[in-house]
């Protein structure tokens, strides 16, 4: 992982202990929920890709004008108002 070795790992360590000391432990459980919750996230974001890739467009609208032999729809009617 990330070419990181034994050593390296236990200077980081000591490092880690040297910090934070005493709340190493509490540093070290908000840092683990903070990668959950980021992997979480990226997850969802994923899910949500995926899913506007492969699924069908809700509001298709058929183009009327490719097709030959489709009726031309018809003009609203226009109300009356005056009486005539």
């Amino acid at each position: 992982m990330f070419g990181i070795g034994v050593p390296e790992m236990i200077i980081v360590g000591i490092v880690a202990v040297l910090l934070f000391g005493s709340r190493l432990p509490s540093v070290a459980r908000s840092l683990g929920k903070s990668l959950n919750e980021f992997k979480r996230g990226m997850r969802d974001v994923e899910n949500e890709v995926k899913d506007a890739i492969y699924s069908e467009p809700a509001g298709h609208i058929e183009d009327r004008s490719t097709k030959p032999d489709s009726p031309t729809p018809a003009p609203p009617e226009t109300a009356d108002t005056h009486g005539n």
